[in-house]
């Protein structure tokens, strides 16, 4: 069994969202697959393009700036502020 080594547990969700970089002028569909209040685990298309920080924007509305933590082909997981 693996070690819990987030400091906030997160929570299941499927909220739609964007990665947003130079200032609001590129975009990029994500998929929020889980989150917390100190992070989360985007689904992407891609992570070609995709820079280590960068602000998320939820469709609810919320606004995080994210640093990423890993990566895989498909998914990173962020770290928020």
């Amino acid at each position: 069994m693996t070690e819990e080594r987030r400091a906030a547990p997160r929570q299941r969700v499927l909220k739609g969202g964007r990665i947003v970089i130079n200032d609001g002028f590129s975009t990029f569909q994500c998929t929020v697959r889980n989150l917390s209040e100190a992070g989360a685990r985007l689904k992407v298309a891609s992570i070609i393009g995709i820079p280590d920080t960068f602000d998320l924007g939820m469709d609810d509305g919320r606004k995080h700036a994210c640093t990423v933590v890993w990566r895989t082909a498909n998914e990173i997981g962020v770290k928020f502020g």
